[in-house]
């Protein structure tokens, strides 16, 4: 008889031990920080902001006139830049045939590091309100570029040209590069 009882509840604990047994399983987890972007920036400074970039009284004939304005890119984001003449005067006459498209007041505008020509010709020559290109392609971040403007009144002016007045007002401006940027991490 005790052999009856005996096997039942041997049964019974195995069966309660492999029921509980197998109530375990295992696991695992992980997790990752916050994925996020942020924008870059899109800013750059002007050596002389809200200045004169040159300014010469009593000039006469064959003086020049230099004056330097350094540009950076202090964004984060690579950038074209231009410069635009917002508006523009010049009072002084023309040269002579064959030359009478010719001012006798001329403007150059060249990059120190480089020595590109931006723009030479009649002071007041660039079309007032279109962007001229400062090179190709982009200025990568905290780049800077230095650009000499030259205005000469020409050797050869007259008496037409006494008391006589020009200026420009110009204006810098800077881009994003458009090219997409995919980052695969």
């Amino acid at each position: 008889m005790n052999r009856k009882i005996l096997v039942p509840l041997a049964t019974a604990l195995a069966a309660g031990a492999v029921a509980v047994g197998s109530g375990a399983t295992f696991s695992s987890q992980t997790g990752n920080t916050i994925s996020a972007v942020t924008t870059g920036t899109l800013e750059h400074t002007n050596s002389k902001n809200n200045a004169a970039i040159f300014t010469l009284d009593n000039m006469k004939p064959g003086d020049t006139v230099n004056g330097t304005v350094t540009l950076k890119n202090t964004g984060s984001l690579p950038a074209s830049f231009s410069l635009t003449e917002v508006s523009s005067t010049n009072a002084f006459s023309n040269k002579a045939a064959p030359n009478a498209a010719v001012s006798n007041l001329s403007l150059s505008i060249t990059d120190t590091g480089s020595g590109a020509t931006v723009y030479s010709g009649n002071f007041g020559g660039l079309v007032d309100g279109t962007a001229v290109a400062l090179g190709a392609g982009t200025w990568a971040p905290q780049e800077a570029h230095t650009y000499k403007f030259s205005v000469t009144l020409d050797s050869g002016a007259t008496n037409v040209d006494q008391n006589k007045s020009a200026g420009a007002v110009y204006q810098w401006n800077s881009t994003q590069d458009t090219t997409p940027l995919v980052s695969n991490q």
